[in-house]
């Protein structure tokens, strides 16, 4: 029971809520929004999705906060994401309006799972959309669904907003430049799981990317993007192979109405150097500060937070994209959807 739970340390997993909704596309339209409670869902064995790979998914929060408002933070980029991703790989686009029409009812729908302001904890809202239609030969289906779940989480990582170590994989490519990286498909995650793990054994909070193609560059840290504070100067690297990050985009224009020059550009590795601050950034863990990148493959290690905490600037985005979240700084790019 949501009453029952210990708020403060739920973790980052799947916990079942009262409903999800759903809407199915078929006969070339999108149907009627539909409330369920089953955490289930029968589809044909030949579906494309299970075996074409005709999938994407994305992910955002509501936030329950001091005024007793709920706040959802810009759903409608994830509803342009989630077109853009179905553009990709030839899904019908689920309109921006039902999109938050969806958002809006499953949050409202399952409100009492809403984590208490002031816990660190949020509700996580995945959307996640599927062939359902039987095919035989690599082609779309003509049948889709779309769902969405809720689930109330805490931090994406154990030590929440601390400096944590990352690696390089040289081994492993998690995307292609030109392929399915720019999209938030399912396949971009599995390719990741065999250098995640392996990161995760030798110690590290994650595995770091370089380009797929000449292995100079800096592309991604596991499924999150990248950025660092050089010389002031706030940079993410410029690639056909990322995910573009809501998160970072946002941390971008929060960065320039500081007054903070940002770069997005092709990094070489060798440039963590003279990097002041680093972290990784996305919808689950917002920023995850990196305290060294270690690259065993050339004997290379960069210590970046030496006295191994936050540096300023990434503690002044982290609070300053926090309180809009929360309904607590003005909410000046109309990011912030209300309940």
């Amino acid at each position: 029971m949501a009453e029952e739970l210990d708020w403060s340390n739920i973790g980052f997993g799947y916990r079942k809520t009262d409903y999800n909704v759903r809407c199915y596309y078929r006969d070339g339209k999108w149907g009627e929004i539909e409330v369920n409670s089953e955490e289930t869902i029968n589809i044909h064995m030949a579906a494309t999705a299970l075996h074409y790979g005709q999938e994407a998914f994305e992910g955002l929060k509501a936030y329950k906060c001091k005024d007793g408002k709920i706040r959802i933070f810009r759903p409608d980029a994830n509803a342009e994401r989630l077109q853009s991703t179905c553009r990709g790989i030839l899904m019908p686009e689920l309109p921006t309006e039902k999109f938050i029409d969806m958002v809006k009812k499953v949050v409202s729908m399952n409100e009492r799972f809403i984590p208490p302001y002031g816990t660190g904890a949020s509700l996580y809202i995945r959307p996640v959309m599927f062939g359902t239609g039987a095919q035989v030969g690599v082609r779309p289906a003509g049948e889709y669904v779309i769902i969405m779940f809720v689930t109330p989480v805490g931090p994406y990582f154990k030590g929440g907003f601390a400096a944590t170590p990352y690696v390089v994989t040289r081994k492993f490519d998690r995307s292609a430049p030109l392929g399915t990286g720019i999209y938030k498909v399912g396949g971009n995650y599995a390719a990741s799981l065999q250098a995640n793990n392996w990161a995760h054994e030798q110690g590290y909070s994650c595995e770091f990317y370089l380009d797929a193609k000449e292995k100079k560059y800096i592309d991604e840290a596991g499924a999150a993007n990248f950025f660092g504070i050089k010389h002031g100067v706030y940079v993410t690297p410029k690639s056909t192979s990322i995910l573009p990050s809501i998160t970072n985009r946002s941390l971008m224009q929060i960065a320039e109405d500081m007054g903070i020059k940002v770069e997005r550009r092709q990094i070489a590795i060798e440039e963590l150097e003279d990097m002041e601050e680093a972290g990784a950034c996305g919808t689950a863990a917002v920023i995850s500060p990196i305290s060294r990148i270690d690259d065993p493959e050339v004997g290379k290690s960069y210590v970046i937070a030496k006295d191994g905490k936050p540096g300023p600037i990434s503690e002044k985005l982290y609070n300053a994209i926090r309180a809009i979240q929360l309904g607590e700084a003005e909410d000046k790019h109309g990011w912030v959807l209300t309940l």
